[in-house]
């Protein structure tokens, strides 16, 4: 079977974009860990999976599926390019794009100097919503161990359609984003895993940002996340309520304006190149 794809990114967060809809086709978990392998594949973060509308309020189905080949329920900067490409490709001439995801509609809007605008929902800081074995709602300290020692590391928990555990950290450059990550990521308390997120607050309107993604490792840039630790600083009282997160491959805008205001995260969405691969 030879399959027709798009290779998009979002702030360098990278896609492989499949419309199912004009090719219909199932891939299995080993057909998409091959297609990710940046090797002996395409190479991608995510792959964004384009299908006909499941219900009669949105114009398509949005599916996301991890290189390791598992699926997950949201992706940000992936959400951007969805916009673009179907755009740009003729499959809708909405200005306001209503898109299912799995868990629930998101809206995008494709703005005149060429970003994507997406309408992310209400972040959700209960617990139950990541899932999160705890009874607190929007703080949490646990001990994990590292380097045979115990450390106790403390972060907030919040579900932007997808789990999130935001840890503050004085200097994100200098953190050990990969062996913490993975440690919090991989966590008994999180039975379905969590995106871990380090945010350094530079002011009350900039941060910076980077996250460790569930299924994938660090990206160098991460949408949801960008909006799970924004929102959680801005609940904390820390942050105004529009900020620049500024990532290691851009800057996106999200602004929140707290309670069951929907988050609005601005950002560029860009098609590298087209083609077709033998599965």
């Amino acid at each position: 079977m030879s399959l027709k794809f798009t290779k998009m990114h979002g702030l360098g967060n990278d896609f492989v974009v499949i419309d199912k809809i004009s090719q219909p086709s199932a891939l299995t978990s080993e057909q998409i860990r091959s297609l990710g392998d940046r090797h002996f594949g395409i190479g991608f973060d995510q792959l964004l999976v384009i299908e006909p509308p499941s219900r009669p309020d949105v114009e398509f189905d949005y599916r996301i599926f991890n290189c390791d080949g598992s699926e997950v329920e949201h992706c940000g900067n992936g959400a951007r390019c969805f916009a673009r490409y179907v755009i740009d490709n003729g499959l809708t001439v909405s200005t306001d794009i209503r898109v299912k995801t799995e868990n629930g509609v998101i809206v995008l809007t494709v703005l005149d100097d060429g970003q994507v605008q997406v309408d992310m929902g209400a972040p959700c800081f209960d617990p139950k919503s990541l899932p999160f074995s705890s009874d607190r709602a929007e703080s949490y300290e646990r001990a994990i161990t590292r380097n045979n020692a115990q450390e106790t590391v403390r972060f907030y928990a919040v579900s932007v359609g997808n789990p999130h555990a935001v840890i503050l950290v004085d200097d994100v450059a200098n953190t050990a984003v990969c062996e913490i990550g993975t440690e919090i990521g991989r966590h008994p308390d999180f039975p379905k895993g969590v995106n871990v997120g380090f945010l350094e607050i530079i002011d009350r309107d900039n941060v910076s940002l980077r996250v460790f993604e569930r299924g994938v490792g660090e990206t160098i840039a991460c949408g949801t996340g960008a909006c799970a630790a924004v929102c959680s600083a801005i609940q904390a009282g820390l942050l105004s309520h529009s900020v620049t997160a500024h990532l290691t491959g851009g800057d996106l805008n999200i602004s929140w304006a707290g309670g069951d205001a929907s988050i609005m995260m601005v950002g560029p969405a860009t098609t590298v190149y087209e083609g077709s691969i033998d599965i």
